[in-house]
C-alpha cells in the first residue's frame, strides 16, 4: 500500500519545503488543487518540486479541456494528474490517452459519482480511480466499509486510491483490508508542525 500525503493552503515556498521534506518519506506527494488555484501551473513549473523518490502528484481537478490541461500540466515534473469522473467521456479518454502517451498516471477523482455515472465511463485498465470524500460534506464517512462496497460492485477496478479524513487508526484497518492501494491525508500530515514524523508513524500503520 501507498501513502499520499496532500499539500494544500500553504504558501507555495512553504509547499516546495513540505515537499522536499518528505521526498522519499512517503509514496506520493500531493500538491492539492488550492496549490494550483493559487498559483497556476506556470508557477508550479518554475518552483523546485523535482522529486528524486517520491512520485508528485498535480491535483488539477480537471473536468473540462481535458488536453489543454493535461498538456500544459505534464509540461511540470507531475508524475500524475487528476481529471474528474463527472467530466464528460470525451474528456476521460483525452487525458487518458495524454497520461499513456507521456508514460505518466492519471488519477480519476470519483467525487459525487454513483454507480450510473462510473458503469457509464469508458474503460480507462491503467487509471488510478479515487474514492474521495468531500471536504465540504457533512454526511459521516466509513472509508473501510465504503471501499468493502465499492470493490464487491466494481472488482475491475484495480488500482483504487482513498480519501478524506483517514487517521492513523482508518489507515491501519484499510491497509489490514487489503483491497486499496493508496490512502490519502492531508492536514493530518502537512498540517503539522512536524509532517516527518506524522508521516512516519502513517508508514508504519500501513507497511
Amino acid at each position: 500500500m501507498k501513502l499520499q500525503v496532500a499539500i494544500d493552503r500553504v504558501p507555495l515556498d512553504r509547499a516546495v519545503d513540505i515537499a522536499h521534506s518528505l521526498d522519499g518519506k512517503v509514496d506520493i506527494i500531493e500538491l492539492g488543487t488550492s496549490i494550483v488555484k493559487d498559483y497556476g501551473l506556470e508557477a508550479l513549473k518554475q518552483m523546485d518540486f523535482h522529486l528524486e523518490k517520491s512520485e508528485l502528484l498535480i491535483d488539477l481537478k480537471t473536468i473540462d479541456e481535458g488536453e489543454y490541461e493535461f498538456k500544459k500540466g505534464f509540461e511540470t515534473s507531475a508524475d500524475i494528474l487528476t481529471v474528474m469522473g463527472s467530466s464528460s467521456n470525451g474528456t476521460l479518454n483525452q487525458t487518458y490517452q495524454i497520461a499513456q502517451d507521456v508514460k505518466k498516471d492519471i488519477f480519476v477523482d470519483l467525487m459525487e459519482i454513483n454507480d450510473d455515472r462510473l458503469n457509464s465511463m469508458p474503460e480507462l485498465p491503467n487509471a488510478i480511480f479515487g474514492l474521495h470524500h468531500s471536504k465540504d460534506s457533512v454526511e459521516s464517512f466509513d472509508a473501510v466499509d465504503t471501499i468493502k462496497q465499492f470493490n464487491d460492485q466494481h472488482p475491475q477496478i484495480s488500482r483504487l486510491a482513498v480519501a478524506g479524513g483517514i487517521d492513523i487508526d482508518q489507515a491501519k484497518k484499510i491497509a489490514d483490508q487489503g483491497i486499496a492501494d493508496i490512502i490519502i491525508v492531508g492536514g493530518k500530515i502537512s498540517g503539522t508542525s512536524d509532517p516527518v514524523s506524522a508521516a512516519q508513524k502513517f508508514m508504519e500503520a500501513i507497511k
